[in-house]
């Protein structure tokens, strides 16, 4: 029969645990916590502790879920081992388990998603690639709500984490149509693309059915500086809207990083939940863990309190040796090393644990190029370190401690700078082979999609820096560009890379500018950053230069030109009236994140091959100069046209290809970039120009080819323009943008079969673009197809329910067939949004005059020509 008391051991176990974490406080009022039902205003669904690094956050965190598991809660603890919202669940799913309670059909599931993540690699990996094709304005919604999830698309699993809205919703555009061949179900693309949208309803399923059996399930989530990219946001709309369901009310969750709780995306939770800060242990805390281990003399508690200054992670560590006298705990003027260590008396060890402290991350392999040891001792030693306190694990990577890492990197530097410079070139070459490797063969840009390949030259960078080279600033700082090119993210991650470097080199000239580069970053996103460079390497430009008042007339503006010139010739809403989606009617996409406030500038002389600004080191004399090759400057600006073009400013963006070029006048990539550019301001001759000299630098370029078609059909040069899409289609026969433009040409043509033959094939080849149907649906509606007509533009409403062009060419349909109130409706609905909109005015007119309501037909007609 099961006791209903707790044991004496038990409550021995407990006494001994609450006297050696310390935080009794915290630990109180998360026990009183379930002594509130959830329907009181007191109780809290959500606590979230934070503090700085060797705080004991993890240490507290497993001690609230043993609270929580005294209260009688199904627990389950996801730390930053698991990479996506899938992992995380699979945690959950694998520790419910454990405690009894299996959750079988999200298990089912979690299981199907890995084999179709699986499957999907390959496709991701093409998908990834650059490609003359814009994502639908659907999928960048969805990319820029939590990015999609970062881990939230796990088919980019070895790019989690790298990719931003821009280049993510390309991705995802291109990937469908791979997937929906791929595999048999809707249920199995999603599983791919949007997993948390599957999974996460079958959780809160599972969660109900527990919940009425067992009183209480508390989630803790560790580490989440690190897991909360993906988490967060996720948890938020699971915990306070309906959008995956309903969260049973006896479910608490339990939060752990070093940022505090972030009340902008939270906004409103506030007093549902616990903000937990932690600071360094009180004195009392100290003792009372120190006590824990035996050790009371005042005199080694005195010393343990100065050397440590309260830090948990450092008085665990002395608790741990038992120290009998002051003598014991270390010399007054000893390094922090000497305490981390002091407890391993092996020589060779100790020198292990030093030299792998070099590496930011480790696994087996750096531990084997590291360690100069018999093969045969190799696989002991390892172990030895991962059991180490002051080592955690992160994936499948070692990480030491940062309060414990810092010392001992100081320690080694002060000690033999020659030694640790010897050290680090070495680990760098070990990174740079492994990187050759992992490139196969690849070109630059398929590498830059790999993120094992990025993590390893990260890391041959980061220790050529700490040796000192700075011969390979030039090298760095090219990286940095194409960094920019990948996305936010992937800047950050090599701008901390820098100012990684620079710390643990103690180089604080690299230091103190990559925390301005970060800054800038963090102000005004990727192009701020590409901005920095142009002028610190001698250009005046900071930002693209606009055109007065551009942005708000709407002239240039990416999100217009699509409609201007996309669906001009179709006889569809969108024609003619600028409310077409402007990503979706272009041949090619940026790939870099939009932009948050840029200034403007202009292009400035170079001073011969390479430029740059002058960075000395105080300390060291050491020149560290900024050397930007004038390659690198023209990438620089032709990445930042990028970030002009998703922000909507293609004046901007043809400005700043106008200084790459002048740069790197025979790059075919700018020409054809800028070609298309000056398409969409309907800047026709000169888009020609550029276009053509493109094509003779790189003939084989789909995406000139087709911004050349689609040109040349702006000009009505119809024959030429047919040339052209033709060979854009040869080169890539799976290319619904040229489809859809050659399909345009063929209306204009009189040819209305090869029309809807190319739209159909676009339609097979990507279903989910929401323009792709959008013209298709308006093609058969021309036709008098209008019933079918309606299942296009109510695909492509699902996938974007705020399209306005499809939807008034959805009205347009419903009136044909006679359902004039439904039209009525949905033109309605567009207008209220779009009170400009003069396509849907007249079509609304003409559904007032059939209803009757001459003087609404009237108004709306007159409304029309005014815009008009």
């Amino acid at each position: 029969m099961a006791q209903s008391q707790p044991s004496m051991q038990e409550l021995i176990a407990r006494r001994q645990r609450a006297g050696f974490a310390g935080r009794s406080a915290e630990r109180a009022a998360f026990r009183a916590n379930f002594d509130v039902r959830p329907e009181d205003d007191r109780h809290r669904f959500l606590f979230h502790v934070h503090g700085n690094a060797g705080v004991g956050k993890t240490f507290l965190m497993r001690e609230l879920e043993q609270v929580a598991r005294e209260c009688g809660a199904l627990t389950s603890f996801v730390d930053e081992n698991a990479g996506s919202v899938p992992e995380a669940l699979t945690v959950i799913s694998r520790q419910f388990a454990a405690q009894g309670r299996r959750f079988k059909d999200l298990e089912r599931l979690l299981a199907v998603h890995r084999e179709r993540r699986h499957e999907a690699e390959a496709a991701a990996v093409a998908a990834l690639e650059p490609r003359p094709q814009t994502p639908s304005a659907g999928s960048m919604v969805a990319a820029r709500a939590g990015l999609v999830g970062l881990g939230m698309v796990p088919v980019v699993g070895p790019f989690t984490g790298a990719l931003d809205p821009a280049p993510l919703a390309q991705g995802a555009d291109r990937l469908r149509a791979r997937l929906s061949a791929r595999f048999r179900s809707h249920e199995d693309v999603e599983l791919v693309l949007s997993p948390e949208s599957v999974l996460t309803p079958v959780l809160l399923n599972e969660l109900s059915d527990a919940a009425s059996a067992v009183p209480w399930i508390a989630l803790f989530f560790d580490t989440y500086e690190r897991t909360g990219s993906f988490l967060d946001g996720w948890l938020c709309d699971v915990m306070t809207t309906d959008r995956y369901g309903a969260l049973p009310a006896t479910v608490v969750v339990v939060t752990a990083g070093q940022l505090p709780f972030d009340n902008g995306r939270w906004r409103g939770f506030g007093e549902f939940m616990k903000d937990v800060p932690l600071g360094p242990f009180t004195d009392a805390d100290v003792r009372a863990l120190l006590a824990t281990r035996g050790v009371v003399a005042e005199p080694v508690v005195d010393e343990v309190l100065r050397l440590t200054g309260g830090l948990p992670v450092l008085v665990s560590m002395l608790a741990e040796a038992r120290p009998a006298g002051p003598d014991e705990v270390g010399d007054p003027s000893a390094t922090a090393v000497g305490l981390f260590l002091e407890r391993e008396q092996d020589p060779v060890r100790r020198d292990i644990a030093l030299v792998c402290a070099l590496p930011r991350r480790l696994d087996a392999d750096v531990f084997r190029a590291l360690v100069d040891r018999p093969d045969d001792e190799l696989d002991a030693l390892y172990e030895w370190l991962r059991g180490m306190p002051f080592v955690g694990e992160r994936g499948d990577r070692l990480q030491y401690h940062d309060v414990v890492r810092a010392p001992m990197l100081r320690w080694q530097r002060s000690r033999s700078s020659v030694t640790w410079a010897e050290r680090h070139r070495s680990l760098a070459a070990v990174f740079r082979e492994r990187r050759t490797e992992a490139a196969a063969g690849r070109g630059a840009e398929k590498a830059w999609a790999d993120e094992e390949w990025r993590e390893l030259r990260l890391a041959e960078s980061y220790h050529l820096l700490c040796a000192g080279e700075r011969r390979v600033m030039p090298e760095v700082l090219r990286d940095l560009v194409d960094a920019c090119d990948q996305g936010e993210s992937i800047a950050g991650r090599w701008l901390q890379m820098l100012v990684d470097a620079g710390r643990d080199a103690a180089v604080e000239a690299l230091a103190g500018r990559a925390r301005e580069l970060s800054q800038a970053l963090a102000a005004g996103g990727t192009a701020a950053v590409l901005g920095v460079l142009l002028r610190e390497a001698g250009f005046d430009g900071v930002a693209g230069v606009g055109v007065p008042g551009a942005a708000a007339s709407g002239v240039g503006r990416g999100t217009g030109v699509g409609g201007v010139g996309g669906r001009a010739g179709m006889g569809g809403a969108g024609a003619a009236s600028g409310v077409g989606r402007g990503t979706a009617a272009r041949p090619g996409a940026s790939r870099g994140p939009q932009p948050r406030g840029l200034g403007r500038g202009a292009l400035g002389r170079s001073r011969g091959g390479v430029v740059g600004g002058g960075r000395r080191d105080e300390r060291t004399g050491e020149d560290w100069s900024a050397v930007l090759p004038r390659a690198a400057a023209a990438r620089a600006y032709r990445v930042r046209a990028m970030t002009h073009d998703l922000a909507g400013d293609l004046r901007a963006a043809v400005a700043d290809l106008d200084r790459a070029l002048r740069l790197a006048p025979e790059d075919a990539r700018s020409l054809t970039l800028r070609g298309e550019y000056r398409r969409a301001l309907e800047h026709y001759d000169r888009a020609l120009d550029d276009l053509d000299r493109a094509i003779r630098l790189n003939p084989t370029d789909d995406f000139a080819w087709a911004s050349r078609g689609a040109t040349r059909l702006s000009r009505h040069e119809l024959d030429k323009a047919l040339t052209d899409l033709d060979r854009a289609v040869e080169l890539k026969p799976d290319y619904p943008w040229a489809l859809v433009r050659r399909a345009r040409v063929h209306r204009a043509l009189g040819d209305p079969d090869r029309q809807l033959a190319d739209l159909d094939r676009a339609v097979a080849v990507d279903p989910d673009w929401a323009w792709v149907r959008c013209e298709r649906g308006d093609a058969l509606r021309a036709t008098g197809r209008d019933e079918e007509a309606l299942a296009d533009y109510d695909h492509a409403l699902a996938l974007e329910p705020d399209y306005d062009s499809a939807r008034a060419s959805r009205g347009a349909s419903l009136a044909n067939l006679g359902h004039h109130e439904e039209a009525l409706a949905d033109l309605d609905r567009v207008l209220e949004r779009r009170p400009s909109y003069g396509w849907a005015l007249r079509q609304r007119a003409a559904v007032h005059r059939h209803l009757g309501d001459e003087a609404g037909a009237t108004a709306d007609e007159e409304l029309a020509q005014a815009y008009e």
